[in-house]
């Protein structure tokens, strides 16, 4: 696998990453939901430096030119319902991607400390030949990423498969890098160290979707 960490090189992505983890900053939702959406763009930014182009002519009002144009066939797929943030953020770059979205949560059966990864909504073009990419702002154990792909399977084989999430733990890095084959790419604004006993990254900025959206229902 690829891996391409971001934060191994100071930018302005260090900005966004410091606000959605701050417990002060991060009470403000649009301002979260607008962070996630910016490091979206810098991840799909950095991940266009990897595909392939092709040049095309222009014609100006004062002649022609010629420029090399990204010849990638896009599928952006995220994680509902965390994942809308930064599906935005890519998407606002890659303005002609195919779109799919797919729920994936943690269910608990009897011990909290302990899930199995349920996929209960999918919707998804077809993906033979493609270029997909799967967006999920956190990478903790890399089992909601595994499972969403299994779920991919039977719309066809990718061409290329590119990985965008804001924080991951080396731990779920290590998870995924035995399930997907060594071609994939995985781009991440910040890597953490460590999960907690409940799965959680640590330190992380907590649960990305009750950030953005709301605290959910629990039943």
């Amino acid at each position: 696998m690829h891996i391409h960490h971001l934060s191994e090189q100071n930018s302005i992505l260090n900005t966004f990453v410091k606000e959605i983890r701050s417990v002060d900053i991060q009470k403000d939702r649009m301002r979260f939901r607008t962070n996630i959406e910016r490091i979206g763009q810098i991840l799909g930014y950095e991940m266009s430096k990897s595909f392939q182009y092709q040049s095309e002519k222009v014609i100006t009002p004062l002649g022609e030119s010629h420029i090399n144009l990204a010849t990638n066939n896009l599928v952006l797929c995220s994680i509902l319902r965390a994942g809308v943030p930064l599906h935005n953020g890519l998407l606002s770059y890659f303005d002609h991607a195919d779109n799919a979205f797919i729920s994936a949560y943690r269910h608990h059966a009897k011990n909290p400390e302990t899930f199995e990864i349920m996929v209960e909504y999918l919707a998804c073009p077809n993906l033979e030949g493609k270029t997909l990419v799967l967006a999920d702002p956190m990478l903790a154990t890399g089992q909601s990423l595994v499972a969403t792909f299994e779920a991919l399977k039977p719309f066809g084989k990718p061409k290329a498969l590119h990985l965008a999430c804001v924080i991951a733990a080396q731990e779920g890095i290590d998870y995924i890098s035995k399930h997907f084959n060594s071609d994939t790419h995985l781009w991440v604004a910040t890597v953490d160290k460590q999960l907690n006993h409940k799965g959680y990254i640590v330190p992380g900025l907590g649960d990305a979707g009750d950030l953005a959206f709301g605290e959910k229902l629990q039943y």
